[in-house]
Protein backbone atom coordinates (compact mmCIF):
# COMPACT_ATOMS: atom_id res chain seq x y z
CA UNK A 1 0.00 0.00 0.00
CA UNK A 2 1.47 3.11 -1.11
CA UNK A 3 2.72 5.79 1.92
CA UNK A 4 0.17 8.78 1.86
CA UNK A 5 2.04 11.75 2.05
CA UNK A 6 0.80 14.40 5.08
CA UNK A 7 -0.84 17.23 3.52
CA UNK A 8 1.31 20.46 3.22
CA UNK A 9 0.36 23.25 5.43
CA UNK A 10 -1.62 25.68 3.28
CA UNK A 11 0.91 29.25 2.74
CA UNK A 12 0.61 31.95 5.55
CA UNK A 13 -0.73 31.03 9.24
CA UNK A 14 -1.99 27.21 9.56
CA UNK A 15 -4.95 26.46 11.32
CA UNK A 16 -2.19 24.63 14.26
CA UNK A 17 -0.49 27.84 13.93
CA UNK A 18 -3.76 29.81 14.46
CA UNK A 19 -5.23 27.69 17.25
CA UNK A 20 -1.67 27.92 19.01
CA UNK A 21 -1.38 32.17 18.30
CA UNK A 22 -4.63 32.55 20.16
CA UNK A 23 -4.48 30.10 23.29
CA UNK A 24 -0.78 32.22 23.78
CA UNK A 25 -3.06 35.26 23.47
CA UNK A 26 -5.49 33.93 25.63
CA UNK A 27 -3.25 33.15 28.43
CA UNK A 28 -1.31 36.43 28.34
CA UNK A 29 -4.13 38.25 28.67
CA UNK A 30 -5.03 36.16 31.38
CA UNK A 31 -2.07 37.50 33.21
CA UNK A 32 -2.47 40.52 32.26
CA UNK A 33 -5.96 40.88 33.61
CA UNK A 34 -4.75 39.48 36.84
CA UNK A 35 -1.53 41.48 37.13
CA UNK A 36 -3.49 44.47 36.88
CA UNK A 37 -4.94 46.69 40.07
CA UNK A 38 -8.33 44.88 40.60
CA UNK A 39 -11.44 47.63 41.19
CA UNK A 40 -11.64 48.79 44.35
CA UNK A 41 -14.94 47.51 45.83
CA UNK A 42 -17.44 50.50 46.31
CA UNK A 43 -18.76 51.26 49.45
CA UNK A 44 -22.06 52.10 48.54
CA UNK A 45 -22.53 48.97 45.88
CA UNK A 46 -26.35 47.71 46.51
CA UNK A 47 -26.50 43.98 47.63
CA UNK A 48 -27.77 41.25 44.86
CA UNK A 49 -31.76 40.82 44.96
CA UNK A 50 -32.99 37.89 43.88
CA UNK A 51 -34.03 35.69 42.17
CA UNK A 52 -36.66 35.20 44.30
CA UNK A 53 -39.00 37.59 45.32
CA UNK A 54 -37.60 40.47 47.35
CA UNK A 55 -39.88 43.23 49.86
CA UNK A 56 -40.52 46.71 48.38
CA UNK A 57 -42.17 49.80 49.79
CA UNK A 58 -43.71 51.79 46.85
CA UNK A 59 -45.56 55.42 47.50
CA UNK A 60 -48.46 54.83 45.18
CA UNK A 61 -50.91 57.45 44.87
CA UNK A 62 -49.78 59.11 48.22
CA UNK A 63 -49.62 55.78 49.99
CA UNK A 64 -47.00 53.93 51.15
CA UNK A 65 -47.59 50.14 49.61
CA UNK A 66 -45.20 47.38 50.80
CA UNK A 67 -45.22 44.02 48.53
CA UNK A 68 -42.71 41.40 47.80
CA UNK A 69 -42.16 40.63 44.29
CA UNK A 70 -39.18 39.43 42.22
CA UNK A 71 -36.74 41.77 40.86
CA UNK A 72 -37.75 40.82 37.38
CA UNK A 73 -41.62 42.27 38.30
CA UNK A 74 -42.84 45.37 36.48
CA UNK A 75 -44.19 48.65 37.94
CA UNK A 76 -46.86 47.90 35.50
CA UNK A 77 -47.67 43.88 36.77
CA UNK A 78 -47.20 44.95 40.85
CA UNK A 79 -49.53 47.72 39.81
CA UNK A 80 -52.93 45.52 38.75
CA UNK A 81 -51.61 41.54 40.27
CA UNK A 82 -50.19 42.87 43.27
CA UNK A 83 -51.99 45.78 44.48
CA UNK A 84 -55.49 45.44 42.48
CA UNK A 85 -54.60 49.06 40.75
CA UNK A 86 -55.84 47.62 37.34
CA UNK A 87 -56.92 50.94 35.78
CA UNK A 88 -53.35 51.30 33.62
CA UNK A 89 -53.92 48.84 31.14
CA UNK A 90 -52.00 46.03 29.57
CA UNK A 91 -51.46 46.15 26.00
CA UNK A 92 -48.82 45.83 23.85
CA UNK A 93 -46.26 45.18 27.37
CA UNK A 94 -43.19 46.83 25.02
CA UNK A 95 -43.82 50.26 26.08
CA UNK A 96 -45.38 51.39 22.50
CA UNK A 97 -48.92 52.16 22.63
CA UNK A 98 -49.35 53.88 26.35
CA UNK A 99 -51.73 52.00 27.58
CA UNK A 100 -50.13 51.60 30.73
CA UNK A 101 -48.96 55.22 31.16
CA UNK A 102 -48.54 56.93 35.01
CA UNK A 103 -47.06 59.77 36.67
CA UNK A 104 -43.79 59.20 37.96
CA UNK A 105 -42.81 62.19 40.08
CA UNK A 106 -45.58 64.28 37.82
CA UNK A 107 -43.42 62.91 34.94
CA UNK A 108 -45.47 60.80 31.97
CA UNK A 109 -44.22 57.07 31.79
CA UNK A 110 -44.57 53.78 30.80
CA UNK A 111 -44.80 51.54 33.43
CA UNK A 112 -44.71 48.09 31.36
CA UNK A 113 -41.12 49.69 31.14
CA UNK A 114 -39.62 49.90 34.53
CA UNK A 115 -39.09 47.50 36.91
CA UNK A 116 -40.85 48.39 40.13
CA UNK A 117 -37.84 48.01 42.30
CA UNK A 118 -36.41 50.87 40.32
CA UNK A 119 -39.92 53.04 41.87
CA UNK A 120 -38.85 53.26 45.22
CA UNK A 121 -38.26 56.29 46.25
CA UNK A 122 -40.50 58.08 44.04
CA UNK A 123 -43.96 59.19 43.83
CA UNK A 124 -46.24 57.07 41.88
CA UNK A 125 -49.83 58.23 40.82
CA UNK A 126 -52.12 56.07 38.60
CA UNK A 127 -55.33 56.70 37.12
CA UNK A 128 -57.23 55.85 39.92
CA UNK A 129 -55.67 59.04 42.16
CA UNK A 130 -56.42 61.32 39.29
CA UNK A 131 -60.78 61.68 39.83
CA UNK A 132 -63.77 59.47 41.04
CA UNK A 133 -67.16 59.13 39.07
CA UNK A 134 -68.57 61.09 41.55
CA UNK A 135 -65.88 63.69 41.10
CA UNK A 136 -64.17 63.79 37.69
CA UNK A 137 -61.01 65.57 37.07
CA UNK A 138 -61.06 68.38 34.21
CA UNK A 139 -59.60 66.10 32.08
CA UNK A 140 -62.03 62.96 32.84
CA UNK A 141 -64.87 65.56 32.11
CA UNK A 142 -63.53 66.94 28.63
CA UNK A 143 -63.26 63.09 27.42
CA UNK A 144 -67.03 62.24 28.52
CA UNK A 145 -68.07 65.59 26.83
CA UNK A 146 -66.12 65.32 23.88
CA UNK A 147 -66.36 61.38 23.42
CA UNK A 148 -62.66 60.88 23.59
CA UNK A 149 -62.85 57.46 23.91
CA UNK A 150 -64.37 54.04 22.66
CA UNK A 151 -63.26 50.47 23.45
CA UNK A 152 -61.39 51.90 26.83
CA UNK A 153 -58.25 50.29 26.87
CA UNK A 154 -56.23 53.57 25.84
CA UNK A 155 -58.65 55.84 27.96
CA UNK A 156 -56.78 55.81 31.19
CA UNK A 157 -53.34 56.20 29.89
CA UNK A 158 -54.58 59.03 27.58
CA UNK A 159 -56.17 60.87 30.24
CA UNK A 160 -52.66 60.20 32.38
CA UNK A 161 -50.65 61.58 29.91
CA UNK A 162 -53.33 64.69 29.01
CA UNK A 163 -53.05 65.29 32.44
CA UNK A 164 -49.59 65.62 32.69
CA UNK A 165 -49.25 68.05 29.42
CA UNK A 166 -51.94 70.20 30.49
CA UNK A 167 -49.78 70.62 33.85
CA UNK A 168 -46.92 71.32 31.93
CA UNK A 169 -48.25 73.22 28.75
CA UNK A 170 -50.95 75.60 29.90
CA UNK A 171 -50.83 77.52 26.64
CA UNK A 172 -50.46 74.44 24.32
CA UNK A 173 -52.16 74.98 20.98
CA UNK A 174 -53.25 72.03 18.29
CA UNK A 175 -50.37 71.61 16.99
CA UNK A 176 -48.44 71.01 20.55
CA UNK A 177 -51.15 68.93 21.84
CA UNK A 178 -50.62 66.07 18.84
CA UNK A 179 -46.81 66.34 19.18
CA UNK A 180 -46.97 65.93 23.11
CA UNK A 181 -49.42 63.35 22.96
CA UNK A 182 -47.49 61.15 20.29
CA UNK A 183 -46.92 58.29 22.33
CA UNK A 184 -50.32 57.09 23.12
CA UNK A 185 -51.85 55.39 20.67
CA UNK A 186 -55.77 54.62 20.37
CA UNK A 187 -56.63 52.02 18.05
CA UNK A 188 -60.07 53.27 18.01
CA UNK A 189 -58.93 56.37 16.26
CA UNK A 190 -60.48 59.27 18.77
CA UNK A 191 -57.83 61.63 18.47
CA UNK A 192 -59.97 64.41 17.44
CA UNK A 193 -62.02 64.46 20.42
CA UNK A 194 -58.99 63.54 22.82
CA UNK A 195 -57.12 66.95 21.17
CA UNK A 196 -60.26 68.66 21.63
CA UNK A 197 -60.83 67.40 24.86
CA UNK A 198 -57.06 68.84 25.88
CA UNK A 199 -58.11 72.00 24.04
CA UNK A 200 -60.71 72.98 26.03
CA UNK A 201 -59.28 72.03 29.32
CA UNK A 202 -56.36 74.55 28.43
CA UNK A 203 -58.70 77.06 27.31
CA UNK A 204 -60.09 76.89 30.61
CA UNK A 205 -56.89 77.10 32.86
CA UNK A 206 -58.34 73.88 34.48
CA UNK A 207 -54.95 72.22 33.93
CA UNK A 208 -54.74 71.52 37.92
CA UNK A 209 -58.31 70.22 38.03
Amino acid sequence: MPFRKKPEEPSGLSRRGFLKTVGAGTVAGGLIGESATPPRASAQAPALAGPGPIPLELNINGKVEKVSVEPRVTLLDTLRNHLDLTGSKKVCDRGTCGACTVLLDNKPIYSCSMLAVEAQGHAVQTIESLGTPEQLSAIQAAFVEHDAQQCGFCTPGFVVACTAFVHDHPNATLEDVRAGLGGNLCRCGTYHGVTEAVLQVVKTGKGGA
